[in-house]
């Protein structure tokens, strides 16, 4: 991957006023010159911190960008060229933390996914279907009806309901049986 300094290698030439000098010359800080050797020599380095930081690399690459424009803002402040590579790597631990930061707050600003729920078109003809069932299993026989609502309503097992309604076994699947079918022709005939 080949390595591209953030600033232009021709950079526009000023002509100093009379009696001034250059930023570079001002400055007591490190200069562009120094600062861009850095960027060439350590940007893999740099690069591999933020990795360690986090997760893509194109957070990583936006990082190292973005400290080699800040320390290149305040490259006066830099006094001592030689904490140049300190400074930058501060500010790429910093901008991962904020970056990290910034996800965190944007997850929890996100809305939570509503639960999926029918639109009121399918929870009309729900409620029509649960309408005729309820009208279709009104039209059942007494022991029908208690056998099919405690087998499949209530979740009861056959010897459960057995138990409950103090019928046999062989009675219960008979009445389910008989049950379900006269419940079939009921719905059926309703739609």
């Amino acid at each position: 991957m080949p390595v591209i300094s953030p600033w232009s290698a021709t950079r526009p030439t000023r002509v100093p006023a009379q009696g001034a000098e250059s930023d570079d010359v001002m400055a007591a800080g490190t200069t562009v010159d120094h600062l861009t050797e850095t960027y060439r020599v350590h940007y893999k380095s740099l690069l591999g911190l933020a990795a360690l930081l986090l997760d893509d690399t194109a957070s990583c690459e936006d990082v190292v960008q973005e400290a080699f424009i800040r320390v290149h803002s305040a490259r006066k402040r830099v006094r001592d060229p030689e904490k140049t590579l300190a400074y930058l790597r501060q500010t790429v631990v910093n901008l991962s933390r904020s970056a990290l930061r910034r996800r965190i707050v944007g997850l929890k600003l996100l809305s939570k996914p509503m639960p999926d729920m029918a639109s009121a078109e399918e929870g009309a003809y729900e409620q029509l279907e649960r309408d005729e069932l309820i009208h279709a299993m009104r039209g059942l026989q007494r022991r029908q009806r208690e056998v099919l609502v405690l087998r499949y309503f209530a979740d009861m097992t056959e010897a459960q309901v057995a138990d409950v309604l103090g019928l046999s076994l062989g009675s219960v699947k008979a009445y389910g049986s008989r049950g379900i079918a006269a419940l079939r022709v009921a719905m059926e005939a309703a739609s």
